[in-house]
């Protein structure tokens, strides 16, 4: 008997209780989505950010992971109103026009737009060395939409599957698209065309926490961080992105 005659095990019940009540800090796994396609989500879970997400998120003690969105923005008005808890990768400066969201403040990787041949090898050092060749991208895109217009020398492509066909089938010179997974499909579809370098634009890309979860904004970053230092970022970067840190 406790002291007050309260048995000891009414006691160890009842703080049993409360410890069952508050479960641990986040029960649930946080979601941090994307529109991004292969290879940065995989279907058996090895993509890039399939497998940074959880590691950034374990070392500071919580359980996360990353979800793909076919749609872009749907992506963000959900992670911006609080349905999903996160964005996985996403441009610098989001804050301005998504007040719920708070950036994780160490980039995710560089976003590299680049162009694709297989007939034409020339330095992409800017958009004016494209005016001479026919070009193709998608519909949308705005990194390129400003600097290449629609015309006679632009063919604007409904998506991913398109564009790549209008290159294997020699229909235009020159398509544009993204790095990582451009290269993916060229090897995937069995494409005969190679990287033009450098990149035609680059663009660092971040992580974003809904508001209530701004706590862990600062460990996210510290703990990313450590992973470039230790060369377990480098690591899954090179097993998910063949190529990475080469040209």
């Amino acid at each position: 008997m406790a002291a007050g005659g309260i048995p000891w095990l009414r006691i160890c019940g009842a703080l049993l209780g409360l410890w069952v009540a508050a479960g641990p800090l986040h029960a649930e796994p946080l979601r941090l989505n994307s529109g991004v396609g292969a290879p940065y989500f995989l279907p058996d879970k090895k993509g890039f950010l399939d497998l940074l997400v959880p590691e950034v998120f374990r070392r500071i003690g919580v359980v996360a992971e990353a979800a793909q969105y076919s749609a872009s923005e749907r992506a963000m008005i959900n992670a911006n109103n609080g349905i999903d808890d996160c964005v996985a990768m996403r441009i610098k400066g989001l804050e301005k026009d998504y007040p719920n969201l708070v950036r994780i403040d160490e980039k995710v990787i560089d976003n590299e737009f680049v162009a694709y041949a297989s007939q034409v090898q020339f330095a992409t050092t800017g958009f004016d060395t494209l005016r001479k060749h026919h070009v193709a991208y998608i519909i949308g895109w705005k990194a390129f939409e400003p600097v290449l217009p629609p015309g006679d020398s632009v063919t604007l492509a409904k998506d991913s599957a398109q564009l790549f066909s209008l290159l294997e089938s020699n229909r235009t010179d020159v398509i544009l698209f993204e790095r990582w997974q451009g290269a993916y499909i060229l090897r995937e579809r069995g494409i005969k065309a190679h990287l033009l370098w450098p990149p035609l634009v680059s663009t660092e890309m971040f992580m974003y926490l809904h508001a209530r979860h701004a706590h862990l904004a600062e460990p996210a970053a510290l703990a990313l961080r450590a992973m470039k230092a230790d060369g377990s970022y480098h690591r899954i970067a090179a097993q998910t992105l063949p190529g990475f840190g080469r040209q």
